[in-house]
């Protein structure tokens, strides 16, 4: 009996939380507002706190109501130790009775929600509202008409101007390139074309998830832009949302959906539009957004979308952000511009599971499934090499540029120094790639990157200056120091043209830096060259950066890309590589009306850290750079290279003595009032508030450490915030700020925060309902005792018999689940966040 009034009690919270009201048919009153839409039924009534299976009446368990009245869900319960999918042909007799499309089939754990128009049942973590099923009803989903629809080179541009093969311009074959051009109407690619038609061979086979593998700068958004038009004109999506994994893309695919679809069709950013999100047909956000606090279950139902887009979708819904993606029900589009086959000549079976290239592959192959492709075959694929081939894009020349020091900090053995000790003598510290400019400091290392950089970089080919150029950097520090020497190496060798602005720091501590990448793709970064007159190209030539300009940046006329640090993410290193990979032509007009025009053939790659082989084992770089480091004596006796007085060591002081003081339960009267206090604080500080109505969440936090953390006007650190608050958990400095400006209404308990894991994990693995309660104690004993993970990951299951947080008959039960949940835990649930 427990099992029932538990699927009951449940059924009725999640009924309850997406806005729909009860009456009760029997009784013939309501029991909750005056404005029911709930049916609960005769046999509903006759089961309460019964077997849901031994009533024999045949009625619906609930049948929710549309505006008027009329039947629009059939919900069929079973109760907690049944599967709901043994619910289903009964459901579907009921529904034909009703005359209802929507089922919704639920045993209080595991939910399925079921458009009888459209396909099977889909698991579920919440319940659609009424308002988001009366919009899905005009939604006729049709294979057919999807891949019928006839989608030609010209299908972007006769939205964006339905008469443009009447213009003169555009008929004349001379001046029709030129037209396009000054027009911006957009022709599809041959290879567009092809990825479109892909999509729809894939339709209509059947398939509702597809999967673009595609080089980065082949032009994703314009192919995402056709896709949204297919779907909307042939009535398969009424609305579509469009995920991407940064900030600065959001607004970047906003323009441009705008620029291709508007005559059509609107699009909004989500959260500058969230009240009227609901009348455009294209909702762009990042995921990041969506997912913190699980804001997505509050702000949408599953079906409110029909079509979801995840641009970069290894990223955009990595990990746990996957759950954002999966609890929408509808076609699903993945764009990824990294192959699955990134890793040349490296022994998978040698990485460790930390090691990020392992972590990302593993990232990957999850991406492919998610989307259908299992055999490791998206729906389809243009490469790098494709696009170079074809003309439409181009490929680096890459300069190995690595240091002696360098070299020593990548091999396995590391960089030795003798480090000077506080109390007298030497102690030998080693250090390794990982350290650079977090905890081993050269800055004669530093001047020697630049000045490899300015001797070796590829010039503008009409201005001869130094080509525009984009450094990455290890920390928003290291980027600080390199921007101030590339600015004095620029001042001696070219005095008069710049003025501290040869080089522009670019990252998101810098106050409106998001601008500054605008202005230099604009080529109006502090203004124009002052190299040559009437030319259009940028006065700032090296945007220096940590990660703001990896993703989605479009600067066709970049000529160098510099990583002076060594890059663990094989995603962010082939972003990064494809910031050149665009094809541009050199365009100026001189004093005499000539013309020159000079393409761009190439684009150069400087390795200062051996990011290439790291993925790819004996890579051949196109030339190698000798950079003198070690000291020894040159020319005339002059030293190069840097000596162990100019190497700065981090090594913070140790504290001598600690003395500990218990705290009562309530804790101190000043930790009671800290929050109330800090928030009042931050909502008057301009910047932090300007930083978080930005989502800038790294600028906000950083703002909010220097100026308050463990400082006189707060004195605040998560852990007096956490005792303030009498959390059972940690806190991050992102949360904190979310509940000091009300993007979250309070702190989640432990639990609230383990049932979340245990939710997204069922929506996205989607486990058969036998498994579900099982899962659910094992990863919350996984994550929040140290001790069982002991025994999970050093497999010694024996223990279990004496252990009584999760027995061995439960650890039976699971079946293929014991390594599957230790492996999502390893890798996207943070378990310190669940001590104390």
């Amino acid at each position: 009996m427990q099992k029932e009034a538990n699927a009951r009690i449940k059924i009725n919270n999640l009924l309850q939380d997406a806005g729909w009201r009860f009456f009760d048919d029997k009784k013939g009153q309501a029991n909750i507002s005056l404005e029911p839409n709930v049916k609960i039924t005769k046999k509903d009534i006759d089961a309460f706190g019964e077997d849901f299976e031994t009533t024999k009446n045949g009625f619906i368990d609930f049948l929710l109501l549309d505006d008027n009245g009329f039947p629009l869900v059939i919900l069929e319960a079973k109760r907690e130790d049944k599967n709901p999918l043994d619910g289903k042909e009964q459901a579907r007799k009921y529904a034909h009775t009703e005359n209802v499309r929507f089922v919704i089939l639920s045993n209080g754990n595991l939910h399925y929600f079921w458009d009888l128009e459209r396909g099977d049942p889909e698991v579920i973590t919440e319940f659609p509202s009424q308002e988001s099923l009366k919009h899905r009803q005009g939604f006729k989903p049709d294979n057919k008409r999807l891949a019928d629809e006839v989608v030609e080179l010209d299908y972007i541009a006769l939205t964006q101007n339905p008469n443009f093969k009447g213009d003169p311009r555009y008929i004349n074959k001379e001046t029709r390139e030129q037209f396009l051009w000054d027009e911006n109407l957009r022709i599809l690619r041959p290879y567009q074309l092809k990825a479109i038609h892909a999509l729809q061979k894939s339709a209509e086979a059947g398939n509702d998830r597809f999967l673009f593998e595609m080089a980065t700068g082949t032009g994703k958004t314009l192919i995402s832009a056709a896709v949204i038009k297919l779907f909307l004109r042939t009535g398969n999506a009424k609305r579509i949302l469009f995920l991407v994994d940064r900030l600065e893309l959001e607004d970047q695919a906003h323009k441009n959906f705008v620029r291709y679809l508007n005559n059509d069709f609107s699009s909004v950013i989500y959260k500058q539009n969230r009240d009227d999100w609901k009348k455009a047909e294209v909702v762009i956000s990042t995921v990041q957004s969506l997912s913190a606090q699980d804001k997505y279950k509050k702000l949408f139902s599953p079906t409110d979308f029909d079509l979801i887009i995840a641009d970069e979708s290894h990223r955009a819904i990595g990990g746990n952000s996957r759950a954002v993606f999966e609890y929408f029900i509808g076609y699903k589009l993945g764009l990824t511009a990294t192959p699955k086959d990134y890793l040349k000549n490296v022994d998978l079976q040698k990485l460790s599971y930390k090691d990020q290239r392992s972590w990302e592959r593993r990232q990957l192959l999850d991406t492919y499934t998610t989307f259908g492709c299992k055999n490791g075959e998206p729906t389809f694929r243009f490469s790098l090499l494709d696009g170079v081939k074809d003309g439409f894009l181009i490929n680096p020349i890459v300069s190995d540029a690595r240091t002696d020091i360098t070299t020593e900090l990548l091999s396995e053995k590391g960089y030795a120094v003798m480090i000077e000790k506080n109390e007298g003598g030497e102690d030998e510290e080693t250090f390794f790639h990982k350290d650079f400019e977090k905890k081993f400091f050269s800055e004669k290392t530093n001047h020697v990157f630049c000045q490899t950089f300015i001797e070796n970089a590829f010039r503008d080919p009409i201005s001869g200056e130094i080509g525009k150029s984009i450094i990455f950097c290890v920390s928003q520090n290291h980027a600080s120091k390199i921007t101030q020497i590339l600015n004095q190496m620029a001042s001696k060798l070219w005095p008069e043209k710049y003025n501290s602005d040869f080089a522009m720091q670019v990252t998101s501590n810098i106050s409106d830096s998001q601008q500054f990448t605008i202005n230099f793709a604009n080529n109006n970064l502090h203004g124009h060259t002052k190299f040559l007159e009437n030319y259009k190209s940028s006065k700032t030539r090296v945007c220096v950066t940590v990660g703001m300009m990896t993703t989605g940046y479009d600067c066709e006329d970049i000529l160098n890309l510099a990583l002076m640090r060594p890059v663990f993410s094989p995603t962010d290193f082939i972003q990064i590589k494809g910031r050149g990979t665009r094809k541009h032509v050199f365009d100026y007009t001189d004093e005499y009306g000539e013309r020159h025009k000079i393409p761009k053939d190439n684009f150069k790659f400087f390795d200062f850290f051996a990011n290439c082989e790291y993925f790819e084992e004996k890579f051949d770089y196109d030339e190698i750079l000798r950079l003198p480091i070690k000291q020894k004596e040159g020319k005339g006796g002059d030293s190069v290279g840097v000596e162990v007085s100019e190497i700065e060591v981090f090594n913070p002081d140790k504290v001598k003595t600690l003395t500990e003081t218990a705290v009562g339960i309530d804790g101190m009267k000043v930790d009671r009032k800290l929050f109330e206090k800090a928030k009042e604080e931050l909502q008057k500080d301009s910047d932090v508030k300007t930083a978080v109505e930005n989502e800038q969440w790294d600028r906000a936090i950083q703002i909010m450490r220097d100026k308050y953390e463990d400082k006189p006007q707060l004195f605040i650190n998560l852990e007096k915030i956490r005792k303030s608050e009498n959390l059972d958990r940690r806190i991050s400095w992102r949360e904190f700020l979310e509940r000091a400006f009300g993007i979250i209404d309070g702190f989640k308990s432990k639990d609230e925060k383990l049932e979340e894991e245990c939710e997204k994990f069922i929506s996205i693995y989607k486990p058969e309902s036998k498994y579900v309660t099982h899962i659910k104690n094992y990863l919350k004993a996984y994550v929040t005792d140290e001790k069982f993970r002991d025994i999970i990951n050093n497999k010694q299951y024996a223990e279990l018999n004496v252990y009584a947080g999760f027995t061995m008959p439960e650890f039976k039960e699971l079946n293929g689940w014991r390594e599957v949940v230790p492996e999502y835990v390893k890798d996207y649930v943070p378990v310190n966040v669940y001590m104390k």
